[in-house]
């Protein structure tokens, strides 16, 4: 009693003060960020968006009209796709720009701003000695409980926080270009951060609609660029050292993998004079890199990829991206486990020291560079003793230190944890059979079958191929008594952004009207299946997409799924059912605005429109979907069909009809083994086991 006594005295005092305790995100008012660049600027606008009032500071007018100008650009791009559920204007009017320097000094204007700011966040330039300047004057001026945080990604928290007198409030906040689409925030500890600093901006990152990972000691590169640096670097080596051409490897990453683009595409796109600082950075703070010779080569020749018209790859002119053209066969020679090795030692190197957990790793690489699964995902399905080998044999050829296995890997292979093919690894596994069809991986994990949408590059648009071999998939499985529940997914950042639209080009309406009720023939399918479905939506769910995921009989979503019937804006409607099922769902006038607009929603908005029945984690939603299949599949399979002939028939009817199928249905089931078997168990007290029959 005395300790709560003494909180609310010490809080008194503050407030006499004129300051207070910071204790949740609900203090939070107004957040200032300093520095008006692509990241600051991109923050301010997801700030605004967020509901808070936010100051925008840098050094001049013109570049604070100029940051002023393209977050109004992204405000409309992102209204024109239905994803604001506010004005321009009145995002815009939140922000209120300020000079911040003049002669050299901080103006008494910005000191005034900070004075009155509850969180302030800097993306000013990578010098340690400006952000230690700027720093010094915030925690000067800032209230006693404003938090100082820094978008860093790659200079120490704990030195930008000794130039102030509150380190425990100092932490780094690294967003990711560009912050309002790139869902992933790392929320970095200081060596002093108070764990009460670090629940309050992880709170505030998911006010801001951002996943946020916690890195909990301050290490060079924190998760994802230690990661992305081990990769990088050796495709680079891969190439030096002659085992492969550029376009072999980046073939191999993007249809091998399925990375979103090859390791120099996205070098040459995000711009190779920001990987080589940013690298040459974390070396300098200790990290073991030998740094691949061709990064610098290109970086001496200011070479920097899209931005200069020419790095790894050649462009029409500087700043105008084209995709380089690149083989699906051209990769098939590459060895996909060691050019990913030393990615896997190095977040197995990060787990072992605990400097963040399993999940938050495999959630930043999956959310933070676009990688369809999680590294430790990658390291099981490959094999530890595999990676191992394969980390040796780098080492044996180069001598370089850093290949040396990670203790972590080691002990694994030695008490046989080696992964998938052991049924335990860095997760444990059931026994899994998978089948890969040209648009479709189907994973019998039983009594589950996951079928996955496998086109990623194409965010898994639906073609003909695709809806033949779904159909024919569903058919297979009905028929295999070792399956009771079906999971549909896609691999990749999409359940499916729609249909493939490219396959629109010149279709006369007749065909277009044959695809439609080839597709709705397909959702019909799945919505009288006999088996339940249940679709894990795990990024877009858009258009025939978000078709085929409201003909399952459940819907759980990622936290970074956004769904949508765009179709309005290509001038036509939904064909495969949207119209139907959307409204049947969510209600006719909804529906309507949805449909009629063309307007995204996230997943949060969509679970309280009844359009998901659940919203996880991202990293979460493989495990969540995998528990309630289990659940499914441990009921009785005719009863369960049965139940949902009921339900879903007697929907499309009259009560007296639907009364009549679900009276005949209680019936004949009292003709199954599978009652007896649920009434015995019931009077024997233990579990039932049925069978189905």
């Amino acid at each position: 009693m005395g300790l709560i006594f003494n909180f609310f005295i010490h809080k008194l005092d503050n407030s006499e003060k004129g300051e207070c305790l910071m204790v949740s995100v609900e203090d939070i008012k107004t957040i200032t960020v300093v520095g008006a660049g692509t990241m600051g600027h991109g923050i301010a606008e997801v700030a605004a968006m967020s509901g808070f009032k936010v100051y925008l500071a840098d050094i001049s007018d013109d570049i604070l009209n100029n940051a002023l100008g393209k977050i109004k650009w992204s405000l409309s791009k992102l209204s024109e796709k239905g994803q604001l559920r506010e004005s321009v204007e009145t995002i815009m009017s939140r922000i209120t720009p300020v000079v911040n320097l003049k002669d050299g000094n901080y103006t008494e204007e910005f000191a005034k701003v900070i004075s009155q700011s509850d969180f302030i966040i800097e993306a000013i330039p990578e010098r340690i000695d400006l952000k230690q300047q700027l720093f010094k004057f915030l925690d000067q001026h800032a209230p006693k409980h404003a938090i100082l945080a820094t978008n860093t990604s790659s200079l120490p928290i704990s030195e930008i926080a000794a130039a102030t007198g509150r380190p425990e409030k100092v932490v780094g906040m690294h967003f990711f270009n560009p912050p309002p689409l790139m869902p992933l925030v790392e929320i970095i500890k200081g060596d002093k951060t108070s764990d009460e600093t670090v629940s309050v901006v992880y709170d505030l990152a998911k006010k801001f609609g951002k996943q946020p990972v916690v890195v909990k000691k301050d290490v060079p590169g924190f998760i994802v660029n230690r990661i992305l640096g081990r990769f990088l670097n050796e495709a680079c080596w891969m190439v030096a050292r002659g085992k492969a051409s550029i376009i072999e490897v980046d073939s191999a990453v993007r249809y091998k993998l399925g990375f979103p683009m090859g390791a120099f595409e996205l070098a040459d796109y995000s711009g190779i004079d920001v990987f080589y600082l940013v690298f040459t950075a974390m070396v300098q703070r200790g990290m073991k890199m030998t740094g691949c010779p061709l990064f610098k080569e290109k970086f001496d020749k200011k070479e920097y990829g899209m931005k200069t018209g020419k790095g790894f790859y050649e462009y029409p002119a500087p700043g105008k991206y084209v995709r380089p053209n690149i083989p699906k066969d051209a990769g098939e020679k590459v060895d996909v486990v060691m050019l990913m090795a030393p990615a896997i030692n190095e977040a197995a190197w990060l787990l072992e020291n605990d400097v963040a957990t399993m999940d938050d790793i495999d959630k930043a690489v999956m959310l933070g560079l676009g990688w369809p699964k999680g590294v430790f995902e990658y390291a099981d399905e490959f094999g530890i003793d595999t990676v191992v080998n394969a980390l040796k044999k780098l080492k044996e050829e180069t001598g370089f230190e850093e290949y040396e296995p990670n203790k972590l890997l080691v002990k694994m292979v030695q008490e046989g944890r080696l992964g998938r093919k052991a049924g335990k690894g860095f997760r444990e596994y059931r026994p899994v059979e998978e089948i890969a069809k040209e648009t479709l991986l189907i994973r019998l994990e039983k009594p589950i079958a996951w079928i996955i949408f496998n086109r990623p590059d194409k965010l898994n648009a639906i073609n003909d191929k695709l809806l033949k071999e779904l159909s024919e998939t569903l058919d297979e499985l009905e028929l295999n008594d070792e399956i009771r529940v079906v999971v549909l997914t896609g691999a990749g950042r999409a359940f499916s952004a729609g249909a493939d639209v490219s396959s629109f080009v010149g279709i006369t309406p007749i065909k277009a009207a044959i695809f439609s009720r080839k597709f709705q023939e397909v959702n019909l399918k799945i919505e009288y299946y006999t088996k339940p479905v249940i679709a894990a939506l795990n990024g877009y769910t858009l258009g025939g997409g978000l078709e085929i995921a409201m003909s399952a009989d459940f819907r759980i979503a990622s936290e970074t799924a956004v769904l949508g019937q765009p179709e309005i804006k290509l001038g036509i409607i939904p064909g495969a059912g949207g119209t139907q099922r959307l409204a049947r769902l969510i209600g006719r006038s909804k529906a309507k605005e949805l449909i009629f607009t063309g307007d995204y929603i996230p997943a949060s908005e969509a679970l309280k429109l009844g359009l998901v029945d659940k919203v996880v984690p991202p990293e979460k939603l493989e495990d969540e979907v995998r528990s309630f299949a289990l659940k499914l599949a441990e009921m009785p399979p005719l009863a369960v069909m049965l139940a949902k002939y009921a339900i879903n028939y007697g929907l499309e009817t009259n009560i007296w009809a639907g009364l009549a199928i679900e009276s005949s249905g209680f019936g004949l089931l009292f003709s199954t083994e599978d009652m007896a078997e649920g009434v015995t168990a019931f009077l024997e007290k233990r579990k039932p086991k049925f069978k189905g029959k």
